[in-house]
């Protein structure tokens, strides 16, 4: 007998046991903490000091169940695509005629960052917007992350990941749809925009893929250029050397060992908080530590959804299957499907439209004064209306 693919979405409600709250709290309780040098600030990673008032925070302070609530407040669903379980949450619009826009996250990112955006962007009207304006959203998480995971086989690399929510897609009857998308969630939007191009009317992204220096400049690069995007080019190059002396290392990691990195992880909820805290603090646009530019109990739910679901390992597997597909090293396939650049300035690395151009069809590009790697999170007022600005522009084309 042939067995029928499982086709059907299954409705789903965020419910943590009361067991896995007391053994977080032991844990914290329990916490071996490690000598470290004084007065290195945060060079060498992050401070004892910083770490163990969020901590206490966390343990004593910060609300689970009222965030569990809150998410709990999204209609949410599990599927089965390409043998692996996909978790979203599905959001319609009040407005009947509203474009489908899916959103994408990246690491050390989850769906719970789109918080402050849903709202707006599938009810404009009760945000001071343009009933014209309105999103049906579809918000995912990827394979191997929080209730997408963990994956249980090789192979889940990002371009595989965008041909399983195309397919989300298709299930849920969309024929026509928008993407948004940054860190990994910017690859997987852009890549389904490149394979499916009827489909896809646009894609969003506030990361693009490949669009950094890489090499240093040469004279005869930077002369063909104007004077803004020759001092851009030189302060990519900047940026991108400091990266991979002093930012890289995560990376590289999870790209070559994420199952011992995972033993850490999965077993020490502050060694968990720490990996991820680094980056909201080194990837954002603070003041000096995370908090300046991003809630702490918002830095912690998503530090929840990695924990709670022991996903520190195979969340950090798409590194590894990325560094090891056959493409690794290569150009970026072009896409012909309109583009828009949300560009924030403390970003990772400093995007060249002159350099973005050559593999994506771009068509809007935007540049902020203020904001950085999670944007939606940082700057929600400017995302809403870089994402309603560019779609809008689609619609009236």
């Amino acid at each position: 007998m042939t067995t029928q693919p499982d086709d059907s979405i299954r409705p789903f409600r965020i419910a943590i046991p009361d067991s896995e709250l007391d053994d977080l709290h032991r844990r914290l309780d329990r916490t071996r903490w490690p000598d470290e040098l004084p007065g290195v600030g945060w060079d060498y990673g992050v401070p004892g000091g910083y770490l163990r008032e969020l901590v206490h925070h966390w343990r004593h302070t910060y609300d689970w169940r009222a965030a569990e609530a809150r998410l709990n407040e999204w209609p949410q669903f599990l599927t089965t695509v390409d043998g692996t379980t996909v978790h979203f949450a599905h959001l319609r619009s009040p407005e009947p005629d509203a474009t489908p826009l899916l959103i994408t996250h990246g690491w050390p990112g989850s769906f719970a960052e789109f918080e402050r955006i849903a709202g707006p962007l599938t009810d404009p009207a009760a945000h001071g917007g343009d009933r014209a304006d309105a999103f049906h959203l579809v918000l995912p998480s990827i394979p191997g992350f929080g209730f997408s995971g963990p994956t249980r086989e090789t192979g889940w690399e990002y371009r595989r990941v965008a041909a399983a929510f195309g397919e989300l897609m298709r299930r849920l009857g969309y024929a026509r749809y928008g993407v948004q998308g940054g860190d990994w969630g910017s690859a997987i939007s852009r890549e389904l925009g490149r394979i499916r191009p009827r489909e896809v009317i646009g894609a969003h992204l506030n990361l693009v893929p490949g669009a950094a220096a890489t090499a240093e400049p040469t004279e005869e690069e930077l002369a063909a250029l104007s004077p803004a995007e020759r001092a851009r080019t030189r302060a990519s190059w900047e940026r991108t050397q400091v990266w991979n002396r002093e930012r890289q290392g995560y990376a590289d990691i999870q790209s070559t060992r994420p199952q011992t990195l995972a033993y850490a992880l999965t077993d020490s909820p502050v060694g968990q908080l720490a990996w991820i805290a680094e980056k909201f603090r080194e990837w954002s646009d603070h003041r000096d530590h995370p908090e300046g530019a991003i809630d702490r109990d918002r830095l912690l739910t998503d530090v929840m959804l990695y924990w709670l679901t022991g996903t520190a390992g195979s969340s950090a597997r798409i590194y590894y299957e990325r560094a090891h597909a056959a493409y690794w090293g290569e150009p970026p396939e072009p896409s012909t499907t309109p583009t828009a650049v949300a560009v924030f300035p403390e970003e990772n690395f400093v995007l060249l439209r002159h350099v973005a151009e050559r593999s994506n069809h771009i068509v809007r590009w935007t540049e902020f004064d203020r904001g950085g790697h999670f944007a939606a999170m940082e700057q929600p007022e400017l995302l809403v209306a870089d994402i309603r600005a560019f779609f809008r522009g689609l619609r009236s084309a």
